[in-house]
């Protein structure tokens, strides 16, 4: 199996990622409890209920996702990665292009952290 890493951010701040070592692009990762597949099913059924958003590649430890903003059409990737020895998923929520997303990217990842709660 192929060790996965998560790219870094980039110095804008349209960036979250659980692997950040700054304040400005840092978040949690997400702990998870149940088999690493039951808790990756768990959480794509959580973010197949997000609008625009589409599953792009899958393996057995990683996701990733395009969401798609509405009115300008810009693609923010998201991308899970599950260490099933720690039991945590790591991710990382970044826009494509432009500077600054208003903070949609951590938005996006705290409100996916509140609706997988107990669910993984």
């Amino acid at each position: 199996m192929s060790h996965r890493t998560l790219p870094p951010c980039p110095p804008s701040p349209n960036c979250v990622s659980t692997q950040a070592t700054d304040t400005q692009h840092a978040v949690p990762p997400l702990q998870y409890k149940k088999a690493r597949v039951e808790a990756k099913e768990a959480l794509k059924a959580v973010l197949a209920t997000l609008s625009r958003s589409k599953l792009v590649e899958e393996d057995e430890s990683y996701l990733h996702y395009e969401f798609t903003s509405l009115l300008l059409r810009f693609v923010d990737d998201v991308e899970f990665l599950f260490d099933d020895a720690a039991k945590t998923i790591h991710f990382r929520s970044a826009s494509r292009t432009g500077y600054s997303d208003l903070g949609v990217n951590r938005q996006r990842m705290e409100q996916v952290r509140a609706l997988v709660a107990g669910k993984i």
